[in-house]
């Protein structure tokens, strides 16, 4: 596929105490209606996590943990249409990493800090793909206004 280019907008949230991560962020693009949004980066900490690890498959959607303890977000990275696809580093209080793709369940402990991307010009949806047997993500170039 070709790459393609399109200006951006950018969006700082900040979510605090017991706040759910990944529905706060999906309500907040739907309100918005972004088309094409993705996470620039984000900075805090969840209390609670649920991940599917990695090396799933469409008939093997493997192993799918509940993480509850206080853990620093390292890193979060994906993209935010309907269908969010999204993957999470955290590291807990001894330094250790474990990440995945977040399932949900993602409470705020002290804060979460935001910045999200929106490629103006662009569509963000997903189709199953039947060589990986996932729904993924499909790029368009939205319609020139006339």
């Amino acid at each position: 596929m070709e790459g393609v280019c399109s200006s951006l907008r950018v969006f700082a949230l900040r979510y605090g105490p017991g706040q759910e991560l990944l529905s706060s962020l999906q309500a907040f693009v739907e309100e918005r209606q972004l088309k094409a949004p993705f996470i620039i980066t984000c900075v805090g900490s969840v209390t609670r996590a649920t991940l599917r690890l990695a090396n799933a498959t469409a008939s093997n959607t493997n192993e799918v943990i509940q993480l509850r303890e206080r853990f620093e977000i390292v890193s979060l990275v994906g993209t935010l249409n309907r269908e969010a696809h999204l993957h999470i580093c955290l590291a807990d209080k001894e330094g250790k990493t474990i990440g995945g793709h977040v399932l949900g369940d993602l409470e705020v402990f002290t804060t979460a800090e935001v910045v999200i991307g929106e490629a103006a010009d662009l569509h963000f949806t997903r189709e199953m793909d039947s060589r990986t047997g996932f729904p993924e993500l499909v790029v368009q170039k939205c319609p020139e206004p006339t």
